[in-house]
């Protein structure tokens, strides 16, 4: 969320709002890559983790949609 936030602060250039929205798409795809690690290492561990790992599967699909949507109308405001 903070990349998020912080990119928005730079929506006037174009190129860094999308590459801070790219770090968020980024660390949702760490996070969700960490979660698969301990349910593997650490099996049963976290009892909801594959609910986790959806949430997470779910969020990064949104953060690319978002790209996309930023993308698409920045390009009529330049």
């Amino acid at each position: 969320m903070s990349n998020i936030v912080e990119g928005y602060g730079r929506k006037r250039y174009k190129a860094d709002f999308i590459k801070f929205l790219v770090y968020s798409l980024s660390s949702c795809l760490e996070t969700k890559n960490h979660l698969f690690k301990i349910s593997v290492l650490y099996h049963g561990t976290i009892d909801n983790i594959d609910e986790l790992i959806s949430s997470y599967d779910n969020l990064g699909g949104k953060i690319f949609n978002f790209i996309v949507y930023v993308e698409k109308k920045l390009e009529n405001l330049i």
